[in-house]
């Protein structure tokens, strides 16, 4: 158990022990005028909790990371094919994986092949289980695991201020032309939930917003990375050496670990040297910041943390045609084989610290530095790659320096 967990069981504990009952609402409606919790500032990592919780968030916070934190076994229900074992052998330290990690996503046109395995390659199976073959002919799309912090605040963003920054048609000529990524929500997916609900939902999560609640985001992890099924995904992609009976985790589990996620915090900004000031002046005159938007706001919630505060993200969330070079000419729900949405920049200058000193950048971790990853750009963003490579030494290091900042 890490010193986090053991703080928010010593809180409750206390709390118990004054006689507080509070419950806990798993769908995380807030309460009017409820208690709140202080804990410490967010640290510099990828773990720390934001600043604030809720009392009848505390518990599932907890029992949620521990949830996260869990290594499945297949007494336990894990496979019988996967991925990984637990979502921390994905995401270590809630951060991007390792392309040792990478995903395979597959499909033939707007054909997902369920029947066949589909839409995820698992690679991993459990004793005595045949490996999964990837069928020859299908459109392939390498992933990274993405980091994980932050989540609460995008899923705070109200929907009109992601679309403020759309421009589908690019009616202002500037050659950028970000556009919403409109999906439909699973059913187990409650209108309580953002994005959930019927109807056209924005997309907000994944690496072309193709997911529009974390709900979904994370019972679908549960059961194509880890072979766990659960009352929202209750049906193995194959019953060949399923050794537990469905759904292998309970509900409140899946619950937890979306209160778990939903609280953690992206890591605050490094040292603002003058050099990283005037890298910023540059990302912006470079038109950098027109797809990899700075700040949004987000709405009025009565959950201290995510009440109409600005989010540092450095993305707008949108799809963007990113040339040739980083296609990968497989369709996703209504994203193109060469649109993906915006990377966040938030917590940049940590990756290689939790990475063991290198850095995996892009959608399938191709870039070992920000200058790579920055080559790699085309399409919408290849005038600002352009740019960038047209500046002096010195003013690309600052640019460079800024993103290493965040």
């Amino acid at each position: 158990m890490n010193s986090f967990s053991i703080i928010f069981l010593v809180i409750i504990i206390l709390i118990n022990l004054c006689g507080c009952n509070d419950s806990i609402d798993l769908i995380s409606k807030p309460i009017m005028n409820e208690s709140i919790v202080v804990v410490q500032n967010i640290a510099d990592n990828y773990t720390s909790p934001l600043g604030a919780l809720p009392y009848n968030h505390q518990t599932a916070f907890a029992s949620g990371e521990q949830t996260f934190l869990k290594i499945f076994t297949p007494e336990e229900g894990l496979g019988p094919v996967f991925n990984n074992t637990g979502c921390v052998s994905c995401h270590p330290s809630n951060g991007r994986g390792t392309p040792d990690l990478i995903l395979i996503r597959f499909s033939i046109g707007d054909d997902l092949m369920l029947d066949m395995g589909g839409p995820q390659f698992q690679d991993k199976a459990i004793p005595d289980v045949p490996y999964e073959m990837l069928p020859i002919g299908v459109d392939k799309s390498p992933r990274l695991p993405p980091p994980v912090f932050g989540m609460g605040l995008i899923e705070s963003i109200p929907v009109e201020t992601i679309l403020a920054n759309a421009d589908e048609d690019d009616a202002d000529g500037n050659g950028i032309s970000g556009r919403p990524h409109w999906v439909t929500a699973p059913d187990y997916v409650p209108v309580t939930e953002v994005g959930g609900g019927q109807g056209q939902q924005l997309g907000r999560f994944g690496r072309k917003a193709s997911v529009s609640s974390l709900l979904q985001q994370i019972a679908q992890a549960f059961h194509q990375d880890i072979g766990i099924t659960s009352g929202f995904l209750p049906i193995e992609h194959s019953s060949v050496g399923d050794k537990v009976s469905d759904p292998e985790i309970e509900n409140t589990d899946v619950m937890n670990t979306v209160i778990f996620m939903r609280f953690i915090a992206p890591p605050p900004r490094g040292e603002i040297t003058p050099e990283v000031k005037s890298g910023e002046i540059l990302f912006s005159e470079i038109k950098c910041a027109s797809c990899h938007v700075p700040t949004m706001q987000t709405g009025p919630t009565n959950i201290p943390a995510f009440d109409e505060v600005d989010v540092h993200i450095y993305s707008d969330l949108l799809l963007h045609d990113m040339g040739e070079e980083l296609a990968d000419n497989r369709p996703d729900g209504d994203a193109n084989g060469r649109e993906w949405r915006t990377a966040p920049l938030w917590g940049t200058r940590l990756v290689a610290d939790f990475l063991s000193g290198t850095p995996f950048f892009l959608h399938d971790g191709r870039a070992t530095t920000l200058q790579s990853a920055i080559r790699a750009h085309g399409g919408e963003a290849q005038k600002s790659k352009e740019a960038f490579f047209n500046l002096s030494e010195s003013d690309q290091q600052a640019v460079i320096d800024f993103i290493n900042s965040l």
